[in-house]
C-alpha cells in the first residue's frame, strides 16, 4: 500500500508499532506498565501478592 492510500488510522498504527519496536530494543525498553500489560489481571494480582508476602517475610526475618 502506498503512503497516499493509507488512512490516518493505518499511519498511526504503523508509527505506534515502530515506536514499540524501537523502545523494546533499547536499554530502557521495559517498564512496569509493559510487565503489567503482558501479565493480565490475574498475573498482576499474583505479582502484587508475592511482593507483599516477600516484604512481610523480610520484615519478619530482619527484626
Amino acid at each position: 500500500m502506498s503512503e497516499e492510500k493509507q488512512t490516518a488510522g493505518d499511519r498511526r498504527e504503523k508509527l505506534r508499532q515502530k515506536e514499540l519496536r524501537s523502545a523494546s530494543s533499547g536499554i530502557h525498553g521495559s517498564n512496569l506498565s509493559d510487565l503489567v500489560g503482558s501479565l493480565g489481571w490475574k498475573g498482576t494480582g499474583i505479582l502484587i501478592l508475592v511482593i507483599i508476602i516477600g516484604l512481610i517475610a523480610a520484615s519478619y526475618f530482619f527484626n
